[in-house]
């Protein structure tokens, strides 16, 4: 803003100060924005660039856990305590905790005979494993019928109402008629929906939000199709083989604060079980999933509350063998509950 001054002879003197001041004013403030900018991006991208690095130091220190499992898993039958127990694994265990220097890590240890072989399960135990994810029971019927006609042979005469409906996909796309060689082409199946098939959250009569398992934790193209293990089978594959509510609740507490040891212990626990005992045994084959998760130990000595998982499907060769194990696939990231 000019201010204008007259002086003694007359003649008027315009003072542009006050218009200088101002401009630099808003100068400063521009600035002073740009830097406040600057600062949040950097500081951004600083967070940004620690929680990446943390990630990844978290995927390796899950990666050693597994390959500590591995380990233990093979020396388990060769190493024993004074009382006959293996020192460091027993068939049945269901995770392995470990203590690094840098962090934790809890390892699952899941025997795929703990879960429903989607090429061979009948369609009523795959009905049955839906009802109990939670799919209503048209969506259910649907599902398992869908299941049943992907690994069947092709017809000779007109396509299958399953057919019929995968053409009219955009894209298209043709039934295998074929067993399924990965789980996830259940994605593919009439009626699956990704919350059926992964999981979801469900809030409890408390309003806390509590995780549900899908179908991709209780089925396999490896396990067997008579026997599921008691200590690693989800409710769902419980409910499926043919316990009661009850007696689900009562197998899930009690694994929870030991596992079962033998098939003795598992008959004397179920009693009156009927033919439902002759479906669940003790310990898996020779494949597994693991399972790890890991946390990072932060200043203070408490764990971070960043979590990293990762998996890997694994079959392991008897003791002795030049190999002791092959990797069949690798998750980089899984979901852990």
């Amino acid at each position: 803003m000019a201010i204008r001054t007259k002086t003694d002879c007359g003649l008027w003197i315009v003072d542009r100060g006050g218009s200088a001041l101002l401009t630099v004013l808003w100068l400063s403030a521009a600035l002073s924005a740009i830097a406040f900018s600057l600062a949040s991006s950097v500081r951004g991208e600083t967070e940004r660039t620690a929680a990446a690095l943390d990630g990844v130091r978290s995927y390796y220190l899950a990666t050693g856990a597994i390959e500590r499992t591995l380990l233990y898993m093979q020396w388990g039958p060769a190493y024993r305590l004074p009382d006959g127990s293996s020192r460091y694994y027993s068939p049945g265990t269901p995770r392995l905790s470990f203590a690094f220097p840098s962090g934790e890590a809890v390892v699952e240890v899941i025997p795929e005979a703990s879960k429903v072989n989607i090429n061979v399960a009948p369609p009523e135990d795959l009905f049955s494993l839906l009802v109990n994810l939670g799919a209503e029971p048209e969506r259910a019927r649907e599902v398992a019928l869908g299941i049943v006609d992907w690994r069947s042979p092709a017809p000779q005469a007109a396509p299958t109402p399953f057919d019929q409906y995968y053409l009219s996909l955009v894209p298209s796309f043709r039934s295998r008629h074929a067993s399924f060689e990965e789980i996830e082409e259940v994605l593919l199946i009439q009626g699956m929906t990704p919350e059926l098939f992964y999981g979801t959250y469900e809030r409890d009569p408390q309003g806390r939000l509590l995780p549900r398992g899908g179908l991709k934790d209780c089925i396999t193209v490896y396990g067997a199709s008579g026997q599921f293990d008691v200590n690693t089978a989800e409710p769902a594959v419980l409910a499926a083989a043919g316990l009661n509510p009850d007696l689900v609740t009562a197998i899930v507490e009690n694994r929870r604060r030991m596992p079962f040891h033998n098939q003795g212990e598992l008959a004397g626990f179920l009693g009156g079980a009927g033919p439902a005992l002759q479906r669940l045994r003790v310990g898996g084959n020779t494949i597994y999933t693991l399972r790890a998760t890991a946390r990072l130990r932060v200043a203070g000595g408490g764990l971070s509350d960043q979590r990293r998982s990762v998996a890997a499907l694994v079959k392991l060769a008897p003791y002795g063998f030049p190999e002791p194990y092959h990797v069949l696939r690798w998750y980089d990231s899984d979901w852990s509950r």
